[in-house]
């Protein structure tokens, strides 16, 4: 079974010191690199995505708020400004050499992965490019659980593809999102499990 690992915004911007940090964000990173260093080798394809938004006075579609305190549910701070150090990798994020990178949110309010576009390797859809791939099985970590991940996870499945969640290898921004998104994902049949058992 050809098997991708999805590792989703585990960026500056969302780790502790970030414009808009997640707690956990650079545990997260560290053992998602811990995670790849013993199993990487069982993944087929690494995918990592990433913010890539356009600087205010552009809201990107209305995702940055503009003239209005941000509501953290439709509208954020400015966050993951391209080419910033916000929008880079956590530095304890060590992905290998053959990772796919997307970029989403150019100008748009792009949640998901699947919403952003490849752009090593000839630019196109991530789910073409994991179907070109032979992918069967998707699994996604990263962050935050209760809205990135989750998105991607969705899209994912609803793009014909078996999606497990590796729970220990993600941080959600609250607890309550977090349990909420957790139990929208396992109705609708994604997998939670663990990195241990996922080895």
């Amino acid at each position: 079974m050809v098997r991708a690992l999805v590792v989703v915004d585990v960026q500056n911007d969302f780790c502790e010191g970030g414009a808009l940090a997640v707690a956990g964000g650079s545990a997260v990173a560290e053992h998602v690199s811990a995670y790849l260093d013993g199993a990487g080798d069982g993944y087929d394809v690494v995918v990592a995505t990433a913010d890539w938004h356009e600087p205010l006075p552009d809201s990107n579609a209305g995702h940055f708020a503009v003239g209005a305190d941000p509501d953290y549910v439709a509208t954020w701070p400015e966050h993951c400004v391209r080419d910033t150090d916000g929008a880079a990798y956590h530095p304890a994020l060590r992905l290998p050499a053959r990772t796919l990178h997307v970029r989403k949110g150019q100008g748009r309010q792009d949640y998901s992965g699947f919403e952003g576009v490849v752009v090593t390797g000839g630019a196109g859809a991530l789910a073409d490019a994991l179907r070109g791939a032979g992918v069967a099985e998707v699994d996604v970590v990263g962050l935050a659980t209760d809205h990135c991940v989750t998105a991607t996870a969705l899209d994912a499945l609803d793009a014909g593809f078996g999606v497990r969640v590796l729970t220990d290898l993600t941080a959600g921004v609250g607890v309550r999102t977090t349990i909420d998104a957790l139990t929208r994902l396992a109705g609708r049949g994604v997998v939670l499990t663990t990195s241990d058992a996922a080895r």
